[in-house]
């Protein structure tokens, strides 16, 4: 089976977190772990989340927030080989989140190229991390799948989300999206087509 890396952002996921309870729920899956989560820095995460590819062999990847963007940072880099998919989970924009949390990210500017591996971006009409404009805008960007869990937040414990069966289906959406590449031809979504996340 292939291993599943759970990518959490700024300050980990708590215990409630739907990340948590998908480590528990999912055998084959593990937790990227760094050694700052509260203050990440782009280089040593990525070098994180590199060796754990390399350990792996191949694998998905299952990000939510600075997580997805340490996903996409992967681009260009020969770790994204190793990639099977990636489900990118309420990804957050740079600017937003300095101000929010000011002087903790050192994780540059917003990356903006095409990734080379599957992937789906669920993004919510509300998130105070990244508006609907600019979550439309990465998705293109990335040439991510877009789905719109509607009136979500940050999809997060905040927000009501500890365990998250339909992140399971979203998942298993992506996979076989993976398995039938060469026989369905990428898609955009609209924001306009909701999908359920309970």
């Amino acid at each position: 089976m292939t291993p599943v890396l759970i990518v959490p952002g700024l300050f980990g996921s708590e215990e409630a977190h739907w990340q948590r309870a998908w480590l528990k729920d999912h055998p084959e899956s593990r937790l990227v772990q760094q050694e700052d989560w509260d203050h990440p820095r782009v280089t040593p995460w990525l070098e994180a989340l590199e060796t754990e590819l390399e350990r792996a062999g191949e694998a998905f990847i299952v990000a939510h927030s600075l997580g997805c963007l340490l996903a996409a940072r992967l681009a260009g880099r020969q770790a994204a080989r190793r990639v099977k998919g990636a489900l990118l989970v309420a990804p957050c924009d740079l600017k937003v989140t300095d101000k929010l949390h000011p002087g903790q990210i050192g994780f540059g500017t917003m990356p903006t190229e095409w990734l080379p591996f599957p992937s789906m971006l669920v993004g919510s009409l509300n998130d105070h991390y990244m508006s609907l404009e600019r979550l439309t805008l990465f998705s293109r960007l990335w040439g991510s799948d877009l789905r719109n869990a509607g009136l979500a937040g940050h999809i997060n414990v905040a927000s009501g989300y500890g365990r998250w069966p339909g992140g399971y289906r979203l998942f298993e959406t992506l996979k076989t999206k993976t398995r039938h590449l060469s026989k369905i031809p990428p898609k955009r979504h609209s924001l306009e087509r909701e999908v359920p996340l309970a």
